[in-house]
């Protein structure tokens, strides 16, 4: 944000996260563009400026992981860190035909700062081109560190060979509607497409999603940016973070926060997690993985705002902490990418890994590059 831009703001020491990354022999290669704080699902910083899709430059990567999808898909790095606390690693790679994973709640660490961030709503992972580069990073940072709030299960092997583990005859359901925003033509054309390519692998596939109840996810996102602005900044900096500091938006949702008693903040808190225990009874009947769209619509022009219907999909499964990842499935008409999203129960990665490489491997995404990159 400006703020930071201002104070030319540099981390003095890693996280966790960053540690293993090193440790593991990763070359960090620059930082990349974002939206204020991860708030908003689009990449047009007013520190930055927008950053634009490598497949058509008038169009935006999305966000909030939005630069890293772009340095990705254009070739600058094989892979890129991001967050996901809406769908923000999810959203860029269905933009730019990569793969991108949310983990299970619990599965890479926030530390050594955080607990957890925003109620547990936001997860860490990369974005890569392949399936097999996303399950060698998950087996890097998926190391339990004492202190953690809550673990996901643990998982027997690694997730490398789980990706490639054999999977047949697994029940899925296609979930491809929203009450509150229509969903593009050509996008439920790829979402069908692909569910016909699973029934031609082996699964069963047939039309059942999770209850779609709205719950309160804005209180969390208001009380967080509160306490982004309030606390956590300034003391960090010795500054404090005025209204002139950020953008009208960021701080708009501080002062929903600071609005809110802690009366209404709990009622929300209840309100979700009511709303995980009713999406996962619809995995105790049966089924083992869903599949739907990544983002309802297409990507809006790189300077415009991206409309928040466009996490419809993605942002339940940062409130369940179930694994989400977006796939490369298609194309529009234009040439611009289409993802879809697999989710599985708390935990089950394995399937979820297992299964997008089949469709790699039957799409053969990484073939295609931009134009020009």
């Amino acid at each position: 944000m400006a703020y930071l831009k201002t104070l030319n703001w540099q981390e003095g020491e890693d996280t966790f996260l960053a540690q293993r990354f090193r440790e593991a022999g990763f070359i960090f290669v620059g930082k990349t563009n974002t939206s204020e704080l991860g708030m908003t699902p689009d990449t047009r910083p007013a520190a930055f400026g927008p950053t634009k899709n490598p497949w058509n430059r008038e169009f935006s990567p999305m966000g909030s992981s939005g630069g890293t999808a772009a340095g990705v898909a254009s070739g600058m790095a094989p892979l890129g860190y991001g967050n996901d606390g809406g769908g923000s690693l999810r959203l860029p790679a269905s933009a730019c035909s990569l793969f991108g994973l949310k983990p299970s709640r619990g599965r890479v660490t926030h530390g050594p700062e955080y607990g957890d961030l925003f109620g547990g709503f936001v997860g860490e992972h990369v974005i890569t081109r392949s399936v097999r580069d996303s399950a060698a990073v998950l087996d890097i940072t998926s190391v339990r560190t004492p202190g953690e709030p809550y673990y996901a299960p643990d998982l027997w092997g690694s997730f490398v060979d789980a990706m490639a583990a054999p999977r047949r005859g697994l029940k899925v359901g296609i979930g491809a509607t929203l009450d509150d925003c229509d969903v593009a033509p050509e996008v439920t054309a790829v979402v069908e497409k692909i569910g016909a390519l699973l029934e031609d692998i082996g699964h069963h596939v047939q039309y059942s999603q999770p209850a779609r109840i709205r719950p309160s996810f804005m209180a969390h996102y208001a009380a967080g940016t509160a306490w982004v602005l309030d606390y956590y900044w300034p003391r960090r900096t010795g500054r404090p973070v005025t209204q002139s500091d950020v953008e009208s938006t960021t701080w708009g949702l501080a002062e929903m926060g600071r609005k809110a008693s802690a009366s209404d903040y709990m009622a929300a808190r209840e309100d979700v997690q009511l709303f995980a225990r009713d999406v996962a009874s619809w995995w105790t009947s049966g089924f083992d993985l869903l599949l739907s769209p990544t983002m309802p619509q297409l990507p809006p022009k790189a300077d415009a705002p991206a409309r928040l219907t466009s996490m419809g999909f993605a942002m339940p499964f940062n409130a369940t902490g179930q694994p989400a990842a977006s796939i490369p499935a298609g194309w529009t008409e234009s040439g611009m990418p289409v993802g879809v999203q697999l989710v599985a129960e708390l935990g089950r990665e394995d399937l979820l890994l297992s299964v997008a490489r089949q469709l790699e491997e039957a799409l053969d995404w990484a073939a295609r590059t931009p134009p020009g990159c």
